[in-house]
């Protein structure tokens, strides 16, 4: 196994190109995301750096540019702000202490090769989730955009506060943010294409600042701190454990979807294959690097990565040329952020916040499916007014039990009993030869079948367990098996139920067409012992001779079965 990423010199100028262009791009983002966090500026840039060097080094997506995103920025802010307020001296330290064992978690998926379960998730859930985490950074951002410090409390203190907001509005801060949001909004797509807008944005809004707004008490950045950043060594408290756990298995979870998804964007741009557990791993060294030195979570991030492909990148080198082009911006330019307004940086987190909402499935679902969209829709109210883990929670537990018994009512159709109340209803079920159908008929409703097809997993076990009435009365039951690939627990205990039932009746009971991971599996339930190999039949019409045969008043003399 390959443990560097793919860095090829055959695309040099391309590669160059990408790279420099997707760290013009993410550096605007890097300040936005580390300002909305609350753990600063510098902590974005860091995040940028790190993330983007290590993930571009051992990730498995060539072309993929990893660094905060808006989704991972929202879930850690809620972190920092639990954190810091049941322990104000050591809360930041121990959210940096959640970034690294996010990366742990992450490597750890990727060396259990879970990369290709990770997205399994419904896309429900998925968009509601993705929209509420855009609408809490909307609604976040709006104080700084009106000219105010946060409030504190999170999404329903700001909600709360937003009155007070309203009535005591910094002109000039609203029309920085305003300004920022109409260059974002309104740049032509012709000039996006050689000049990012969020860069412009913030060169503007920082010119704005400097020539005409000098001498105004507007809030900036201020300078931060340059060089290189300083170790962070892991700090928790017995107390504080287990909620940084669970924190960590949260952005764990939510950054490897993210960059997984924005890999198969990146693989589908490229047509080239994508190493989805080496990049879990890429990943989660970049988190763990980067919480290590006090930088932000991050994932995969769609914008840099298409920016970056479409530049001309094919490689993992651009992401390392972009990682370079930040990290001299961080060394040695850091006094340039000095007068940049936070509105300007509200603005431009609004706008990700605004473009990570769903738009286009939210205006469809309901026509797709009703229950689909009161999932999506309730995902969206519990993620932006209860917490994260509780919409995923609910969330996946809901859809999870809808499919179940969707899939329950598709099964029920693959088990029926024959011969059937209606005639029309047998061939609905089991296509039946001639030669079977009159077998059947000889039997006079003492030879039964329980036909199964398909494979079939717990939703098909209440089915099988309502066909158990129709099998009274029968004095042997052929169990059809012939057209099952596999056979779930659960529903291979409905079958073992069913036959031990009909053997308690007095029935006898053949098995047709048992074999594989289906016949294994009821033997190991015990069904091996309780029936004798002769009633094992290779097919179902084999079996309905012998059982015919073995039925008081139908002698046809005793065939030769077709042991399975």
């Amino acid at each position: 196994m390959r443990i560097l990423n793919e860095i090829r010199f055959d695309n040099l100028r391309g590669d160059l190109f990408g790279g420099v262009t997707a760290a013009v791009v993410a550096l605007p983002m890097a300040l936005a995301f580390g300002v909305a966090s609350g753990a600063g500026p510098e902590a974005g840039l860091y995040g940028a750096v790190l993330i983007g060097l290590f993930a571009a080094l051992f990730g498995g997506t060539p072309t993929l540019i990893s660094e905060p995103t808006g989704p991972m920025t929202v879930v850690f802010t809620a972190v920092i702000a639990s954190l810091i307020a049941a322990n104000p001296e050591q809360g930041m330290a121990m959210a940096f202490t959640v970034v690294m064992l996010t990366g742990l978690f992450q490597m750890a998926f990727g060396a259990m090769k879970l990369g290709r379960y990770v997205t399994m998730m419904p896309f429900t859930v998925i968009s509601g989730f993705m929209s509420g985490i855009g609408l809490i950074l909307v609604i976040l951002q709006l104080p700084g955009l009106l000219g105010q410090a946060a409030p504190g409390g999170g999404v329903i203190g700001t909600l709360q506060a937003l009155p007070g907001m309203l009535g005591s509005i910094d002109p000039l801060e609203l029309m920085l943010g305003v300004l920022t949001l109409a260059i974002l909004f309104l740049m032509p797509t012709r000039l996006k294409r050689i000049l990012p807008p969020q860069l412009l944005a913030l060169v503007v809004g920082t010119l704005i600042a400097v020539l005409w707004l000098s001498d105004q008490d507007i809030r900036r950045i201020g300078e931060i701190s340059g060089g290189l950043p300083t170790l962070h060594l892991p700090v928790f408290t017995p107390a504080q454990w287990q909620i940084i756990l669970i924190d960590a298995l949260v952005l764990a979870l939510l950054g490897s979807v993210d960059a997984l998804l924005t890999s198969v964007i990146a693989g589908s741009l490229t047509r080239k294959p994508v190493d989805s557990d080496k990049e879990l791993f890429g990943q989660g060294t970049g988190n763990l690097v980067s919480g290590l030195f006090g930088g932000l979570p991050g994932a995969g991030a769609t914008m840099g990565t298409v920016v970056n492909i479409q530049a001309g990148g094919r490689s993992a080198l651009s992401g390392l040329v972009r990682a370079a082009v930040l990290a001299i911006v961080v060394i040695w330019a850091s006094g340039l952020t000095a007068n940049i307004p936070l509105a300007v940086l509200a603005g431009i987190a609004v706008k990700v916040g605004i473009d990570i909402i769903d738009w286009h499935f939210l205006s469809r679902v309901h026509r797709v499916s009703l229950k689909g969209a009161m999932i999506t829709y309730g995902v969206i109210g519990m993620t932006v007014l209860v917490d994260l883990i509780t919409a995923v929670a609910i969330g996946l537990f809901v859809a999870n039990v809808l499919t179940i018994r969707r899939l329950a009512d598709v099964q029920e159709e693959s088990v029926c009993v024959l011969p059937a109340r209606r005639k029309r209803d047998e061939g609905q079920c089991a296509d039946l030869s001639r030669e079977e159908r009159s077998l059947i008929a000889q039997g006079r409703g003492r030879l039964k079948i329980l036909h199964l097809s398909g494979p079939l997993v717990f939703g098909a076990a209440a089915a099988i367990n309502r066909q158990g009435p129709k099998l009274e009365g029968a004095q042997a039951v052929v169990i059809d098996l012939g057209r099952v690939p596999h056979l779930g627990v659960t529903t291979a205990v409905a079958v073992e139920s069913a036959v031990r039932d009909a053997l308690a009746q007095g029935a006898q009971v053949y098995m047709a067409g048992a074999h594989g991971q289906p016949r294994e599996r009821l033997e190991h339930l015990g069904l091996g012992a309780a029936m004798p190999e002769g009633r094992w039949i290779a097919d179902r019409e084999t079996a309905l001779t012998l059982a015919l045969s073995e039925l008081p008043d139908c002698g046809r003399g005793t065939p030769q079965p077709a042991v399975g």
